[in-house]
C-alpha cells in the first residue's frame, strides 16, 4: 500500500458519516434566502441615501454590504450542487435568480464548477474552474512570454484586484472560445444572464437614476468579486496543499488535504456562508452550507486538516509554483533554487 492509499485509508467510511447532513432543511434555506436577498435590498436603499452625504460614505458602506452579495453567491453555489433545496427545479430557479445579482451565468458556472470538484488538484486536468498553477519544471522550461504571463497573473495586484473584475464583469458576459464543450443551455445562460442584468439595471434606474445605480452596483460587485476570488484562492493555494498525477490522484485526499479550513471571525463566517469549511464542502458538495460547521465539529475525523486564519492566510500570497519533489507550493525564488539544484544533479 503506497503513501496515498495509506493516507486515504484514514478517512475510510466518511460517506456514511456525512450522509445524515446531506438533506436540506427547508426552513433554514428559506431563511437564508430572505436574510441574504433582503439584506442586499436594504443595503441598496442605505447606499442610495449615503450618496447625499458623500460618495466616500457610499464606498465605505459598500464593503459590509458586499457581504450580502457574497452570501447570495453561496446560495447560487449550493443550488448549482443541488444541495440547497430537495427540488432540482427550485434549486435552478433560485440559482438563476441569484445570478442576476452575482453576474455569473448559472448553468455555465454550474458545469465548470462541477469539473473543478471532479478534478481538483489533479495535475493532468488543470484549466477549468481553478487558479492557474504551474509546476517548477513547467515554469522554468516555458517560453519567456509564458513565464511573463504567469508572473503577471500571479502578481497579487492582478490576481486579487484586476482579475476578479475582468472575470466577473467582462469574461462572464460572453461564452469562451471553447464553448463547443458546453451544452446549448450552458452557452445560452450567458445571454439570458446579460438580458436579466440589463433588466435589473433598468429597474433600479427607474428608482434611483442610472448614474446612482451604477455608483451603487459597481463598488458592490467590485468588493464581492475580490472577496470571492480571495476565498477561492486561499482555500486551495496554501503551502502544504495537495496535487498529484492522475494515476495516484485521490478524491478524498484532494478534498481533505487540497482544501483548507479557513477559520474566520463569526461575522465574516456568516457573510461568507460557512465556505471556510471548504474541506467538508469538497468532500461532500451535497451538504448545504448551513450544515458545514456542524459536520466539522461533530466528527473529529474531519478536523485533521490545514487550518488558516486571516493572519496566516496572508502568507500564501507569495506561493506561486508547485514543487513536485517537495510536494508543496513554493515562491518563485524557492522554485528557482529547486530548479537549479535539480539541473545540477542531472
Amino acid at each position: 500500500m503506497n503513501d496515498s492509499k495509506q493516507a486515504a485509508a484514514a478517512y475510510e467510511g466518511w460517506q456514511t458519516l456525512v450522509r445524515k447532513y446531506s438533506k436540506p432543511d427547508l426552513r433554514k434555506s428559506i431563511w437564508q434566502v430572505v436574510n441574504s436577498f433582503g439584506g442586499l435590498l436594504i443595503s441598496w436603499a442605505i447606499l442610495y441615501y449615503s450618496l447625499s452625504v458623500g460618495y466616500w460614505l457610499t464606498l465605505l458602506l459598500a464593503i459590509p454590504a458586499a457581504g450580502f452579495l457574497v452570501r447570495i453567491f453561496i446560495i447560487q453555489h449550493d443550488c448549482g450542487h443541488n444541495s440547497f433545496f430537495e427540488s432540482k427545479r427550485i434549486n435552478d430557479i433560485v440559482g438563476i435568480t441569484a445570478s442576476i445579482f452575482t453576474f455569473i451565468p448559472y448553468f455555465y458556472w454550474r458545469k465548470s464548477h462541477a469539473i473543478h470538484h471532479a478534478h481538483h488538484a489533479e495535475l493532468e486536468e488543470r484549466g477549468i474552474g481553478d487558479v492557474w498553477t504551474l509546476t517548477v519544471e513547467e515554469y522554468y522550461t516555458a517560453s519567456k512570454w509564458k513565464q511573463l504571463a504567469y508572473r503577471v497573473y500571479r502578481n497579487p495586484f492582478f490576481l486579487f484586484l484586476l482579475a476578479p473584475l475582468l472575470y466577473f464583469v467582462v469574461l462572464m458576459r460572453f461564452p469562451s472560445s471553447d464553448s463547443k464543450h458546453w451544452t446549448k443551455q450552458e452557452v445560452a445562460s450567458f445571454w439570458w444572464t446579460n438580458l436579466m442584468l440589463a433588466g435589473k439595471i433598468a429597474l433600479l434606474s427607474a428608482f434611483f437614476g442610472f448614474g446612482n445605480t451604477i455608483a451603487i452596483v459597481a463598488p458592490l460587485i467590485a468588493v464581492a468579486s475580490c472577496v470571492g476570488t480571495w476565498l477561492f484562492y486561499v482555500q486551495h493555494q496554501f503551502e502544504r496543499t495537495y496535487w498529484d498525477h492522475t494515476p495516484q490522484w485521490d478524491y478524498t485526499l484532494a478534498a481533505m488535504h487540497g482544501s483548507s479550513y479557513y477559520k474566520l471571525p463569526p461575522v465574516l463566517q456568516w457573510m461568507t456562508g460557512n465556505i471556510g469549511f471548504h474541506h467538508i464542502h469538497h468532500l461532500s458538495p451535497r451538504i448545504p452550507n448551513y450544515r458545514l460547521q456542524q459536520v466539522h465539529e461533530e466528527n473529529p475525523m474531519f478536523q485533521q486538516v490545514t487550518q488558516l486564519t486571516i493572519a496566516s492566510s496572508l502568507k500564501t500570497i507569495s506561493l506561486t509554483l508547485w514543487d513536485e519533489e517537495r510536494r508543496r507550493l513554493v515562491t518563485f525564488r524557492e522554485g528557482l533554487m529547486a530548479w537549479r539544484s535539480a539541473s545540477a544533479t542531472t
